[in-house]
């Protein structure tokens, strides 16, 4: 058998108290052979249904008993066959029995394996435990536990029980239930075994180990104290994002009668020289650089390997702080566990030991962690003891260094005045807002537990993707119900506390935020000669420019950020305290879109760089036809001026001083020039094999040159405009 495959048996309660339940149960098996399809293609998976009018298993047949137990199919590798059966267990009619489903599933397995493949043999209970369990014909139920679990222990086998309760397990006789919550807490005690209880269907989709993951450690050596005291320690990961699978390019031009054929698409790229296209660059003469300023600076492989840091392997200890001085937002990352090394009775009372004194004295320590030889990185972080009934370890967090921290400054509230401060009436609204929205109420289980919630969007994709198994052309389905209650509030927990929310809103006068109107930047604008907008059209512009002031922002843009580089672009450009706030925006967006496409990873940039670009060329469009409206408005009021001077000054070196009052105050930037230019420039030098995909992205979105039509002082007719496009979509292509 594999070395990583796993063989798991599914023990079913399908009996009439099971019914309810029997939709979410379904669903959760489902979403379990889904994964290993993706993820455990060579694992084996067999399904026991017990509760059943029907008996059919090999125990009865050799030794009898055993009654009303399924064996909906045999341990096989997982395949479309076992979704399909999962997706419809039968429905019984007897009061199952759990310890007789577990024998004759630790029955398939050794059958199956013998003595083979220990530590990956696991049965997996579900049930609501409310049926009796008959008594045995030797000794008391305890004793028969015992044996069983002697026998697993023996085997290398492995078992999590998934016991329903409350809305999920129904109502059952007390006593029974405690009997049979007693008699699967002696396999937690005696083997390995695991049992949770779950009272939800969103509890139940996390309760199940759908994933097979293997631990495996990212260090195993020494944590150095001191030089002469070191303590031996293995590291693992406690928490890692659960990420979407990896989608990979296949082809389908292998012939169907290929069974081995992996129909994998091999990428090759070719880097090309710019003067010559046809010229092809060997490695030897290529070289990375780096910016530096206005320049790039080259490095080679070797001199970049010489540059780089290369610590020797090891933890060390570097000292211990309070705990309150490490704040909550300082950690990073996924989160680590240090442990003493396995069989090393020194190491083991050295880490309890630390670790019970940093905890009795409210200690943190921080160490230097370099995981592997060869790392080009060091990370320093906070070792947090953790005191359990197993042997005591420590939580790792990596903690930021200085460039890592982001500042944002905000005013204190205790600086703010009295009327901004809560009243005593609006305090307790929402002391009593937070205290009836609790997830974790007395003497229910809490909700939306890390260890017990799926995450919606996996869930979502791999339903998804089984469904397309069949159906190539499906749509993707609504968001299921259960998988809803992760990512919306709770409509019954709403409702409950509709008075509560109701109250809150009460203290505090809420009012809708108006959306207001984007400020117009057209202040001025042609009096349309023989139509009815003659009169009053002073006015209409006055009442124009007048709203244009009014909605001036009040916080000044100076240049282009990375969070809202589109509305830093157009806060630039209304600027009018300076004529060089336009030529700085275009310069500002130029170099935003520089750095979003030579940043992004596999195109993810792309989009937001095509709206910056799009952006500028809005704006350059506008500001030129600002621009000649201007220029318009400033040629006449010059003549007036000038006509109106000498009549306003009496001495003549006076009237012709005073015409000096009067410039073309305008810029000289040409601004569709400028967008050409640049739009040209992009392409030439992005025509290579690492951005060309970006060019082809911005023809798909159909991004060409500002024609003369679009702006009269651009020099690029219409039909210029569009071959430019036509001639780089051939290229593309």
């Amino acid at each position: 058998m594999a070395r990583n495959r796993e063989a798991l048996v599914l023990l079913l309660d399908v009996g009439p108290s099971m019914h309810p339940s029997l939709p979410h149960v379904q669903k959760l098996c489902s979403i379990l052979a889904q994964k290993k399809l993706i993820y455990g293609k060579s694992d084996e998976v067999g399904v026991v249904c017990f509760g059943t009018q029907e008996t059919d298993n090999e125990l009865t047949k050799e030794v009898g008993g055993y009654k009303n137990i399924v064996v909906l199919r045999g341990i096989k590798v997982v395949d479309g066959d076992l979704v399909e059966s999962l997706e419809e267990l039968p429905r019984g009619t007897i009061d199952g029995d759990f310890l007789d489903a577990i024998v004759v599933g630790m029955d398939m397995l050794i059958k199956k394996y013998q003595s083979t493949n220990k530590g990956k043999k696991r049965l997996c209970l579900i049930t609501n435990a409310m049926c009796p369990i008959k008594d045995p014909f030797e000794g008391t139920k305890e004793d028969q536990v015992l044996t069983i679990a002697s026998q697993m222990t023996a085997q290398g086998m492995r078992m999590e029980s998934i016991v329903l309760r409350g809305k999920l397990g129904g109502v059952g006789d007390p006593g029974v239930m405690d009997e049979n919550d007693h008699l699967l807490n002696l396999f937690s005690e005696k083997t390995s075994a695991k049992m949770a209880f779950v009272e939800s269907p969103i509890s139940l989709l996390g309760a199940l180990r759908t994933r097979n993951v293997a631990p495996v450690t990212i260090f195993r050596g020494a944590m150095e104290v001191s030089p002469q005291l070191k303590i031996m320690v293995w590291v693992y990961k406690k928490t890692s994002e659960e990420k979407l699978p990896t989608l990979k390019k296949y082809s389908d031009k292998a012939p169907p009668s290929d069974k081995f054929a992996t129909h994998e698409v091999k990428v090759d790229y070719e880097y090309k020289s710019v003067e010559d296209p046809s010229k092809v660059v060997p490695p030897e003469q290529r070289i990375k650089g780096y910016r530096y300023g206005p320049q790039v600076v080259p490095i080679s492989s070797a001199e970049w390997d010489t540059v780089k840091f290369k610590p020797e392997k090891g933890v060390k200890l570097l000292g211990f702080t309070d705990a309150s001085n490490i704040m909550r937002h300082y950690y990073m990352n996924d989160v680590n566990i240090f442990i003493a090394e396995p069989n090393n009775q020194k190491a083991t009372i050295a880490v309890s030991a630390l670790a019970r004194a940093m905890k009795e004295m409210n200690k943190v320590a921080i160490v230097r962690c370099v995981w592997r030889q060869g790392q080009g990185s060091v990370v320093v972080g906070v070792l947090s003891p953790n005191i359990s009934e197993k042997p005591d370890s420590f939580y790792f967090n990596v903690l930021p260094f200085a460039e890592d921290v982001r500042e944002f400054q905000f005013p204190s509230f205790s600086s703010f005045p009295a009327s901004w401060q809560p009243t005593e009436e609006q305090q307790e609204a929402a002391d009593n807002l937070v205290k009836m929205l609790d997830l974790a109420p007395f003497g229910r289980e809490e909700n939306l537990l890390p260890d017990l919630t799926p995450n919606p969007v996996l869930e979502r994709f791999y339903r998804h993707l089984e469904l397309k198994s069949k159906h190539p052309d499906a749509a993707v389905p609504p968001l299921d119900e259960t998988l809803k209650k992760v990512t919306e509030p709770d409509p019954e927990l709403l409702s409950e506390n509709k008075s509560v929310i109701d109250a809150f809103r009460r203290r505090f006068e809420l009012k809708e935020n108006p959306k207001l109107k984007k400020p117009s930047r057209r202040l001025l604008r042609e009096k349309p000669s023989g139509s009815d907008e003659e009169e009053g059209y002073d006015d209409k512009s006055n009442s124009l420019v007048v709203k244009s002031i009014e909605n001036e922002p009040t916080v000044r843009v100076d240049k282009i950020g990375d969070s809202t580089p589109i509305q830093d672009f157009e806060a630039m450009l209304s600027r009018r305290d300076s004529p060089d706030w336009v030529s700085k925006a275009i310069k500002g967006m130029k170099n935003k879109i520089y750095d979003l496409v030579e940043d992004s990873y596999e195109g993810d940039n792309y989009p937001k760089a095509t709206e910056c670009l799009i952006a500028l060329r809005k704006g350059c469009i506008l500001e030129q036809l600002l621009k000649d409206e201007l220029s318009g408005f400033v040629d006449v009021l010059t003549m007036v001026f000038t006509h109106m001077l000498p009549y306003l000054f009496s001495n003549s070196a006076d009237a012709n001083s005073g015409a000096m009052y009067c410039p073309h105050m305008l810029p000289s930037v040409m601004e569709p020039k400028e967008f050409n230019d640049f739009l040209r420039h992009l392409f030439k030098v992005w025509q290579e094999k690492r951005l060309a995909d970006f060019c082809d992205f911005l023809v798909s979105k159909e991004v060409t040159l500002i024609s003369n039509s679009e702006a009269i002082d651009s020099e690029v007719t219409e039909d210029e405009a569009r071959s430019f496009l036509v001639k780089k979509e051939l290229k593309s292509e």
